[in-house]
C-alpha cells in the first residue's frame, strides 16, 4: 500500500478548546503518526485564512488525507469538504474530530485528562483517514416540482415563492379552507395588519399562478422513491375520498402548530371568566367598542403568563413559546384602544418581548398596564370571589414579596404553541422530531430549514414557536433550499451509504425490517438466488443494518468495519 500523506489541523477555537486542552502537546503527540505529513494548530480552522492554508498544503505537499480537530461535524463538515474539493482532494478522504463538545467542554476541570483524550481522538481520526478510499457522490435527476404540506401563512408564501422562480407547486391542506390560524385573526402585531386581509392577499396570488395546484381536505399518506424524485400518495377527504400519486423533487412541510389547552383547574381554567389567549383574542377582534362579556362590561383584566410553557419538571413543555409575551402585550394595547378606562394587570415570570416588540411593552406600561413579577415556584392562584368576580392572588417580587389580591372581570391565560398532531405525516415522511415535539432541523444556524431526510424542508411554526413574520422568513429560506436543488435539474447525494457483499449475503431478511428508510430490498441473482440490495439514493448511511447482519455482509462506506477497528486501536493506545 502506498504511504499516505495526511494533514492534521488542531483548532484553538478562540480558547474554547485551547483553554482546556494543550493543543501544542496534541500536535507533538500526533505529528509522528504513520502517514502524517504535516500537523499544525490554528486559532480558528474555519476562518478564511486557515482554509487557505489547508488548501495550499493540500496542493503543495500533495496531501491525500485531511484531519481537522475542532468542533462538532454538524457545524463544519461541509466547510472542510469544500476546502478539500477546491484543492483537488477527494472530499470523502477527510475526517473531522470533535475535540470541543466531546472533549474540552466536557472536561473543563481536568486539563491533563482533556489533553490526553484529545490526543486519543485525533489518533483515531488519523487511523480512519488512513483507510479512507475516494468516494463519488450519487447523482440523481430531479423533478422540477415541490410539494408544500400546509396552507397557512408559511405554506402559502412558500408556494408563491417557488412558483415565481419557475417551479411547479402542489399545495396540500388538511382543512377545507386555506389560511391556517392567521386567517381568523384581526389586527396582528407589530403593524396591526388584519390577519384575514393578509391571507386574502396570499390566496389571491396563489389563484393567479397557474403553476400552483391546491388540494384542500387532503393529506399525504405515503412517500416512496428517492431524493429528487419522490412519489407521494395524497388522499382527499371531500365529497368522494380518493388517492392520487404525484412525482415531486422536494417537499416543504408547513403544518403549523396547536394551542396549549390548559387542564381543568389549571390557573382556574374551567371557572367562568377564565379564558385562554386565543379565546381572548377572538373576543377582542369581534368587539366593536368596549369589551362586553355575557352582557356585562369587562373593565378589569388579569393576564397570567407562561401557562403551558417553561413547565420544568412539572410538565412536558419545558421550552419558552417566545411569541406569547408579545401577543399578550399587543392584546392589551388592543383593549386599551377599545376602552381606555379598562384596568389591566400582567402577572409574569419573565417578560420576553424581544427585538422591536419591546416598544409595545413600553407603550403598554405608558398606557397604564401594571406588571407584577411572580416567583417561579409560586404561580398566581385564581378563584371565584364572594362578589361573583374573579380573585387573583399573586406574590409580587417587585414590591418586596407582598401578596396582592386583584379582583377582575376576566382572567386571560397566556398560552403558548405546542406541536400539532401529525403522527401519520411523520410516519409517511420519516420526519425527525426534537425533544420539544416540534420537527427538527439539521442545525439551527447553518442549516435551519433542512431535515436529515434529503429534499424535505420544514418551515413556520411546525418547527418551533414563531410569529407570522418569522414563519414567512423561514418559508422563504425553504424556498431557497428547494430551488437550489431543483433548478439545477440534478443533485448529488452523500456516497457514505451501506453496501452489501453479495457473496456473503444469505437473504435472511433481518436488514429489511430494520431500515427506517425502506432502502433495502431483495434482488434475484443468477440461479434464482436472492440477496439484499441497497438503493444508494434512498439510504441515509445510518448504519443500523450493519451490526444486525449475521453474515457480516453489510458495510458502511466511510465507516467500514476495518476503519472502525482502526479508530478503536488509535483510541486505546497509551498516551506517553
Amino acid at each position: 500500500m502506498t504511504a499516505r500523506r495526511i494533514g492534521v489541523y488542531v483548532c484553538h477555537c478562540g480558547g474554547n478548546i485551547s483553554d482546556y486542552v494543550d493543543v501544542d502537546r496534541v500536535i507533538d503527540a500526533v505529528k509522528g503518526e504513520e502517514g502524517v505529513t504535516v500537523a499544525r494548530t490554528a486559532m480558528f480552522t474555519c476562518s478564511d485564512a486557515t482554509q487557505q492554508e489547508i488548501y495550499d498544503d493540500i496542493q503543495s505537499l500533495g496531501l491525500d488525507g485531511l484531519v481537522v480537530a475542532s468542533c462538532s461535524p454538524k457545524l463544519h463538515t461541509l466547510t472542510f469538504r469544500g476546502v478539500a474539493k477546491r484543492a483537488g482532494l477527494n472530499p470523502y478522504r477527510y475526517t473531522q474530530v470533535n475535540v470541543r463538545e466531546q472533549c474540552s467542554w466536557a472536561h473543563t476541570d481536568d486539563r491533563e485528562g482533556a489533553t490526553e483524550k484529545a490526543i486519543r481522538l485525533v489518533r483515531a481520526g488519523i487511523a480512519r483517514t488512513a483507510l479512507l478510499a475516494p468516494l463519488d457522490p450519487t447523482v440523481v435527476e430531479t423533478v422540477p416540482k415541490t410539494l408544500v404540506i400546509g396552507a397557512g401563512i408559511a405554506g402559502l408564501r412558500a408556494a408563491i415563492g417557488l412558483a415565481d422562480i419557475g417551479l411547479s407547486v402542489v399545495v396540500v391542506e388538511r382543512e377545507a379552507e386555506l389560511g391556517g390560524r392567521v386567517q381568523a385573526f384581526g389586527p396582528m402585531y407589530p403593524n396591526d395588519k388584519e390577519g384575514s386581509e393578509l391571507i386574502g392577499q396570499l390566496v389571491e396570488q396563489v389563484r393567479r399562478r397557474e403553476s400552483i395546484a391546491v388540494f384542500t381536505q387532503a393529506e399525504v399518506v405515503k412517500k416512496a422513491g428517492s431524493f429528487g424524485n419522490y412519489v407521494v400518495d395524497i388522499r382527499t377527504h371531500s365529497s368522494s375520498s380518493m388517492t392520487m400519486q404525484l412525482s415531486v423533487g422536494s417537499i416543504i412541510v408547513a403544518t403549523g402548530f396547536a394551542d396549549y389547552q390548559p387542564a381543568e383547574g389549571e390557573y382556574g381554567y374551567g371557572i367562568d371568566g377564565v379564558v385562554t389567549l386565543p379565546e381572548y383574542k377572538a373576543m377582542l377582534d369581534a368587539a366593536k367598542g368596549p369589551l362586553v362579556r355575557d352582557g356585562r362590561p369587562v373593565r378589569d383584566v388579569a393576564y397570567v403568563y407562561c401557562v403551558g410553557s417553561r413547565q420544568g419538571d412539572q410538565g412536558p413543555n419545558q421550552y419558552c413559546s417566545r411569541f406569547c409575551c408579545s401577543a399578550a402585550v399587543h392584546a392589551s394595547l388592543q383593549l386599551h384602544e377599545k376602552d381606555p378606562a379598562a384596568r389591566q394587570y400582567h402577572l409574569y415570570r419573565d417578560m420576553r418581548t424581544y427585538g422591536k416588540y419591546e416598544l409595545m411593552y413600553q407603550e403598554s406600561r405608558e398606557q397604564g398596564s401594571l406588571y407584577l413579577k411572580f416567583p417561579e415556584g409560586e404561580p398566581p392562584a385564581v378563584a371565584k370571589g364572594a362578589d361573583g368576580r374573579l380573585l387573583v392572588t399573586v406574590r409580587d417580587q417587585l414590591t418586596g414579596q407582598k401578596e396582592v389580591g386583584i379582583a377582575v372581570d376576566l382572567v386571560v391565560l397566556v398560552t403558548g404553541m405546542v406541536p400539532r398532531e401529525n403522527r401519520e405525516l411523520v410516519k409517511a415522511l420519516k420526519l425527525p422530531i426534537g425533544r420539544d415535539g416540534f420537527f427538527n432541523e439539521i442545525h439551527p444556524k447553518l442549516r435551519p430549514v433542512e431535515t436529515v431526510v434529503d429534499g424535505v424542508a420544514i418551515c413556520g411554526a411546525c418547527q418551533a414557536p414563531k410569529s407570522s413574520s418569522e414563519s414567512v422568513m423561514s418559508a422563504l429560506a425553504a424556498v431557497t433550499q428547494s430551488a437550489a436543488i431543483l433548478r439545477q435539474g440534478r443533485a448529488e447525494l452523500d456516497p457514505q451509504v451501506a453496501t452489501v457483499d453479495a457473496d456473503l449475503c444469505t437473504d435472511c431478511g433481518d436488514c429489511y425490517d430494520v431500515c427506517p428508510y425502506d432502502a433495502i430490498a431483495p434482488q434475484e441473482m443468477a440461479a434464482g438466488r436472492k440477496v439484499a440490495m441497497i438503493n444508494p439514493a434512498t439510504c441515509k448511511g445510518c448504519g443500523g443494518c450493519a451490526p444486525l447482519c449475521p453474515a457480516g455482509a453489510i458495510d458502511l462506506q466511510g465507516y467500514t468495519g476495518a476503519q472502525v477497528v482502526a479508530m478503536i486501536d488509535g483510541l486505546a493506545r497509551e498516551v506517553v
